[in-house]
């Protein structure tokens, strides 16, 4: 399906002023709110979008897919972003999801551990509590400062159910749980000895170490973890603007900026 997508600003000033009456105003907000997974790409196709669009596009700090189902379930927002399915019961309250891209699952360190590579097994008894000290994985003698996130985060969730050994992992009570991915992100960053976990972006390894998992990068087809980011709405409230966003994410040029920062293609 062609692109609903309008260059506004390219139009003579009689289009402007019909585009104007027919919705409203020529820049619109349109706020997408939700998970932090991938926000650093959603923002990038926002600022390609705003070039031009219906509507100016921002992308907020995560309230996590849970706060999107729920501000555009009861209809506060037109648009919102998740990183897991949505249930058969919130499909039954008329959400409907647009898959964008696949976002690999990063295990992360603190820069000075000097670690690059773990087994799954490694990572598996290092979020477990058993091992506690870097010297028994080939780095430096220093402990092991645990961060984890909430037990409804995406990332968790999908390391669950695709990484060894995490399907019935009991993670160690001497961690720290992050709230959001950014809080994960800057509390490794902070702490010497720090791991984490969070979606992928290439922007980490600047600030971060991140590991490969049994040789394979997160970048890999053979890495097995990955979230899929969507953007989800409700029939009732799609309209002009928000289906023209829809519209525009769901692009080539859109997909180009998605890959561009760590996006993977969908699974068919």
């Amino acid at each position: 399906m062609a692109s609903a997508f309008v260059n506004l600003r390219a139009l003579p000033l009689a289009s402007l002023v019909y585009f104007t009456l027919s919705f409203g105003a020529w820049a619109e907000d349109l706020t997408i709110v939700g998970t932090g997974d991938g926000i650093e790409m959603l923002q990038a196709v926002a600022t390609a979008y705003n070039e031009g669009g219906l509507a100016h596009v921002t992308v907020p700090p995560s309230i996590g897919s849970g706060g999107a189902v729920a501000a555009v379930g009861s209809e506060r927002q037109k648009l919102g972003r998740v990183a897991r399915p949505l249930t058969a019961a919130e499909k039954g309250q008329g959400l409907v999801e647009v898959p964008l891209t696949r976002i690999p699952s990063a295990i992360f360190v603190h820069r000075g551990i000097g670690v690059n590579d773990l087994s799954s097994a490694q990572v598996t008894a290092i979020f477990a509590g058993t091992i506690d000290n870097w010297n028994a994985v080939g780095g430096p003698d220093l402990k092991i400062r645990v961060v984890r996130r909430e037990d409804t985060d995406s990332t968790l969730a999908v390391l669950r159910s695709s990484m060894p050994g995490w399907r019935d992992l009991v993670l160690t009570s001497r961690s720290k749980t992050a709230t959001t991915t950014q809080d994960a992100v800057e509390t490794v960053r902070q702490n010497p000895g720090a791991i984490g976990f969070g979606p992928f972006s290439p922007a980490l390894a600047a600030d971060l170490t991140v590991l490969s998992i049994d040789g394979h990068a997160p970048s890999n087809p053979a890495y097995p973890s990955a979230v899929t980011l969507a953007l989800i709405y409700k029939d009732n409230t799609r309209d002009a603007t928000a289906a023209d966003f829809l519209a525009f994410a769901t692009s080539d040029r859109a997909k180009r900026l998605l890959e561009e920062r760590g996006g993977a293609p969908l699974r068919p």
